[in-house]
């Protein structure tokens, strides 16, 4: 089996999936703009073959590195990132080569807010309502009929990225002065806690593996206030976002892939909304929480419902497994010396950020894990003390 991974370096720890593959006999085929000689030790083992392109934005030169790969090791079977940046070459890949999985049109619906929108609603998931905004008067409709406040977010982006929070007359007239370019959607705001229904998908759209983590703090508050990320896994999975999420992950038809399902917990009557549904692994370092939380692989495991169709491990939930973050030029009470020194049976791992994510994510984070949640948020606390 040939398979093309794009970006194989990037984020460092997707690498994992790239060895996974290696270890099922899957002859790895990578397309990045790193030059060979600076992939980690593991990746260059792993990769059958590795192209090099001056720009990987540019699909024609990932276009010729696919061919290129076709005239030298014959037909590709699969194309992966897991990476939502670069899920349209994914798609335009397999529709020029005819290769399996998600062609440009489903993408578009799991890419855009306004399309994976319409799917919840005709699953009868719980929505917040929402629009496209097409100009000045829709949007001052939209919020004459719901009120301050509303939240306007690219109807294709990830995370708070170019998000707006729009509370009141002087933070729309900042929305349309710094808005970036392009088609954005609507919603009222609510006040609520993140938390998301997380997984693989087999070859036959059943689900193989689900987890669900919760944020104590919501990504737009991350960029917006300067504030310390901290997520976590959770051993008990709430039942309503199981049942909600097995629909959802059905009737978006995804196979052989991660999907990650947002929602948002409202807290004055603990109602559960879908938010977006995106087909790829959860951000950062949650995939390492999935197997620190149950003793799995789940890279490997991924790999092996490429190779045959079978998620091999027991599920056992064991842990409540955190990522706690903290940024440079903050002043926190504790020394990662005195972190160790009183919960250093709990971390699993003390590792830097990539830089492209720090805004988000910090520049270090500690994965911590205990089977008790006391102990988790006692973890968050003492970490993200502050003088």
């Amino acid at each position: 089996m040939n398979l093309i991974y794009l970006s194989p370096h990037f984020p460092p720890n997707f690498i994992n999936f790239v060895v996974g593959l290696a270890n099922r006999g899957i002859k790895v085929l990578g397309i990045a703009e790193e030059h060979p000689d600076n992939l980690d030790d593991r990746l260059k083992a792993s990769l059958a073959d590795y192209y090099r392109v001056d720009n990987l934005e540019d699909y024609e030169q990932v276009f010729r590195a696919a061919a290129f790969f076709i005239h030298r090791h014959g037909r590709i079977t699969r194309v992966e990132s897991h990476n939502e940046h670069w899920m349209m070459h994914e798609a335009r890949l397999r529709e020029d080569f005819n290769i399996i999985g998600p062609d440009v049109a489903q993408t578009l619906k799991i890419k855009r807010k306004s399309e994976m929108k319409k799917i919840f609603k005709a699953c009868k998931a719980p929505v917040v309502e929402g629009e496209l905004i097409v100009n000045e008067e829709g949007l001052k409709a939209f919020i004459k009929k719901h009120k301050y406040p509303v939240f306007a977010k690219p109807d294709i982006g990830v995370g708070a990225m170019a998000a707006f929070k729009i509370e009141h007359d002087g933070d729309l007239a900042r929305f349309w002065r710094e808005k970036p370019e392009g088609d954005y959607f609507v919603e009222p705001f609510i006040d609520g806690e993140l938390m998301t229904f997380d997984g693989i998908a087999d070859q036959n759209g059943e689900i193989a593996f689900y987890s669900s983590l919760h944020s104590v703090n919501g990504a737009y508050d991350l960029v917006a206030y300067n504030q310390d990320l901290s997520f976590y896994i959770v051993r008990d999975i709430p039942e309503d976002a199981i049942e909600i999420g097995q629909k959802i992950v059905k009737d978006f038809d995804i196979r052989a892939k991660f999907f990650h399902l947002e929602f948002l917990r409202r807290r004055s009557d603990k109602k559960l909304y879908v938010l977006e549904m995106n087909c790829r692994p959860p951000g950062g370092y949650t995939v390492d929480l999935m197997n620190y939380s149950a003793d799995v692989n789940v890279y490997q495991e991924w790999a092996n419902i490429i190779a045959d169709n079978h998620f091999q491990a027991k599920i056992e939930r064991k842990y409540n497994a955190a990522h706690i973050a903290r940024k440079f030029g903050k002043s926190y009470r504790h020394s990662v010396a005195e972190i160790f020194a009183r919960f250093g049976e709990k971390i699993a791992s003390h590792t830097a950020v990539p830089h492209v994510f720090s805004e988000v994510m910090g520049n270090e984070a500690f994965l911590v894990r205990s089977p008790e949640l006391e102990d988790i948020f006692a973890m968050i606390s003492f970490i993200q003390e502050t003088v």
